[in-house]
């Protein structure tokens, strides 16, 4: 997997495509919590439930149907009325966008079993055909490790950069876009 603060940067990055200056940080917080939720199945280890298992690590909650369900949930207990400055389809995009990155990020990872994308449909395991994020130590207490350096370093180089990259893009493009409808509309 990778890590959890990597879940989130790529959350906060695909936030920037639904900017808007009224927009709540509460749905910034929200997108960065549903990012990180699907790993909340490696408790079921400690119940006895295997890697491999529907439940297990990076089965029905890494899949794209727990991030639609997992976007109505949030839609219907967070916003209710939908998120200031911002549609409910919108929101709901941007909800489900940052839970379903979570297993895209997943499976460019070079260790594990994959990810059930099309659980309960298909319980198969895919990886991504581009594998260069090191996986990530699912114990807290390995993180503190020279493995652990290697997938920070990883995590910088192949999500934080792009990241920062897509933000950047996306916030000069719209940028260029705002001033392209001023100068359009001073013409008129």
């Amino acid at each position: 997997m990778a890590s959890a603060l990597s879940h989130a940067v790529a959350a906060l990055a695909l936030g920037t495509c639904f900017y808007r200056p009224r927009v709540s940080k509460r749905v910034w917080v929200a997108g960065v919590v549903c990012s990180v939720i699907p790993d909340l199945d490696v408790v079921g280890f400690r119940f006895g439930i295997r890697y491999g298992d529907f439940c297990g690590h990076r089965g029905f909650t890494h899949s794209l149907i727990f991030a639609a369900l997992l976007t109505g949930v949030v839609m219907l207990l967070c916003f209710p009325r939908g998120g200031p400055g911002l549609s409910r389809l919108s929101l709901s995009a941007y909800l489900f966008l940052a839970t379903a990155s979570h297993g895209v990020l997943d499976a460019m990872t070079n260790g594990g079993l994959g990810v059930a994308f099309f659980s309960p449909f298909d319980n198969r395991r895919y990886f991504l055909p581009w594998r260069p994020i090191r996986v990530s130590p699912m114990s807290l207490g390995r993180f503190f490790s020279r493995q652990a350096y290697l997938v920070l370093k990883s995590e910088l180089l192949w999500i934080w950069l792009p990241a920062a990259l897509f933000a950047a893009t996306v916030l000069i493009l719209r940028t260029a876009a705002g001033r392209g409808g001023a100068d359009l509309s001073n013409q008129e």
